[in-house]
This record gives structure tokens, sequence and C-alpha cells, in this order.
């Protein structure tokens, strides 16, 4: 069994006419492919919560901002397509760069805030080119769902924003990262550690863990962030782009922990970047799960989804 793939925008409204007219609810899982895990998780959830899962593939030039980063980014559309099949995801949506931006496009999706900082600080244009994407993705599928994964939390965040300014009639559903059983988090680029970096690559979630327990039981967060960092470094990453505590709702820097926020980090291992990030509580919220948390990651047995603290 295979999924059926569409590569225009009129195959694909048609397709999803034909559901509507049956009364189908329909669920979009945005993807750049070179497909694993994580983004499997996603369209389990869909197909959950939806009686019809796109899952699109789309490697989007307008979102990176190297042209050798471009080059270099897998294009695995078979093997996307074999790992899909036996989910029972409906359709799989491949438009090319054509599709997507024809001759004279002219439209770029900006969205303030959020974008700012973090990622958005070291690639320019980068979440232009993301907002621009997804929404014309949104509005291609019509989707009821739209499921994303909290690994680039800031990039949930930008598109949640942008949905409700636009008014647009989707439900964006976050979904857990998913991790290897020794933390680290999935990622397309993985593929890209050398053996001895792939060693090395999970401190960087154990330390966030460490990090987000110091804080979240009254830490200093400027201090316990330079020692985080230095332990990064120390771990044998290159560089630490950034290391941040920001509030979860609206990725604002703040000093305290004095609401729900986000430890936030983007480092290269190599020639590879990495991101990840974990929630962490207000003090006054903390319970036991941080220090079991903390255990689990020590000792390498992990979940597959993310540590979600309280």
């Amino acid at each position: 069994m295979s999924v059926p793939i569409v590569r225009t925008v009129a195959e694909l409204r048609s397709v999803i006419a034909e559901w509507r007219r049956s009364g189908a609810s329909v669920a979009a899982v945005p993807t750049m492919g070179a497909l694993h895990e994580g983004h499997l998780s996603l369209v389990r959830s869909a197909l959950k919560k939806a009686d019809r899962v796109i899952v699109t593939l789309f490697v989007n030039p307008k979102q990176f901002n190297s042209a050798a980063d471009l080059a270099a980014y897998p294009r695995t559309e078979n093997q996307d397509a074999a790992k899909l099949a036996p989910l029972g995801a409906h359709l799989l949506y491949v438009p090319d760069a054509t599709e997507m931006y024809p001759a004279g496009f002219a439209t770029t999706v900006s969205v303030a805030g959020v974008s700012e900082g973090l990622c958005g600080a070291f690639r320019p244009g980068h979440f232009d080119g993301v907002a621009t994407v997804v929404a014309k993705l949104f509005l291609q599928t019509g989707a009821d769902f739209a499921f994303f994964g909290e690994k680039d939390f800031q990039q949930l965040q930008l598109i949640r924003r942008m949905v409700q300014d636009l008014d647009i009639p989707i439900t964006v559903v976050p979904c857990p990262t998913v991790r290897e059983t020794d933390g680290l988090a999935l990622s397309s680029r993985n593929v890209r550690l050398s053996p001895a970096e792939r060693a090395v690559a999970p401190r960087l979630a154990s330390i966030l863990v460490e990090t987000a327990e110091r804080l979240a039981r009254g830490s200093p967060v400027l201090p316990t962030l330079a020692e985080a960092r230095a332990g990064i470094l120390t771990a044998g990453y290159r560089e630490v782009e950034y290391l941040e505590v920001r509030g979860e709702a609206d990725l604002q820097p703040i000093a305290s922990i004095d609401r729900p926020a986000r430890l936030i980090v983007a480092a290269w291992l190599g020639e590879t970047r990495l991101i990840d990030n974990l929630r962490i509580p207000s003090s006054s919220l903390l319970a036991d799960q941080m220090p079991r948390a903390c255990h689990e990651f020590a000792a390498g047995t992990a979940s597959l989804i993310a540590v979600r603290l309280p």
C-alpha cells in the first residue's frame, strides 16, 4: 500500500473537495521531508484527531540563509513516502518551487515580536520564509488542524501568532519533542553528525535538564546560564549561539522564573547546528517530576517523548 502523491495546488484541492463533500475533517502535517520518528509521531497524532491527514513535503528555499545549506538538505521523497504508507496517511503533497512560488511571486508574511532574537537574530529572514510558506500551506490545504513539534519552539509560537493575527481558521496543535533514548532531540540534521559527535550530542539535552532544575529551584538566571554555556562547550560543542530563558507565552526575555518559561538553546557541534528547549515551571509550581526527569536523562533511559516539565 502506498500513500497517494499530488504535486499541484489544483490536484490537492480536488482531493480535499471530495473529502469535504463526505464531511471529513482534515489535518495537515507540514514538513521539509527527511522524515524521522519525530515527524511520524505528528502524523500519528493527526490521525487520531482528523478523518483525513495530509503530509506536506517542501524544502522551502525562502527559510534558508545559506545556499550551501539549502543544497545539502536531504531530499528523500521515496523513503519518506515509504515511511508514511504503513501509518495510514491519506495524502502526500509535494509541490516544487515553481508551484509554491510562481513567476512574479511578490508577497512575504512577516511576524514581529516572537520572531525577534534567538534563531531570528542568527538567521535573518528565516522566519519570514517560514511564515510565508506555512501561510500558503494552510490556505492551500484548508485544513482544520495543523501539527507542529515543540522542538522548534520559536517557530511554533510564530505560527500560533500568525494564525491568531490573520484569523486563519485552523487549530495549531503542539506535540512534544521526540528524543532518542539518550535524550538527543530528533532532527533531520542529526545524520550529519560523525560517530564521535553523535556520542557528544546528548550532553546538550542533559545540561538543559540540569539547568532547568536549578532555575526552577531559584538559582539566579544569568550565572546559571553562564555555567550551562560553559558546560556545553566543555562537553565538545564548538559554539553556543544562544542559551536563554524566555517567557513561554510571548518569548520575551525574563530575569526570574516568575511565570512558565522556556530554556532555549542553539549550539554548533562540528558543522551541525542543533536546537533544543525545555519548559521551566515557576518555582511555586515545581513538583517531584523534575528530579525524576533529570535522573532518567542521566541514566540514559529517557522516554522517546520529550520530558514534559510541570
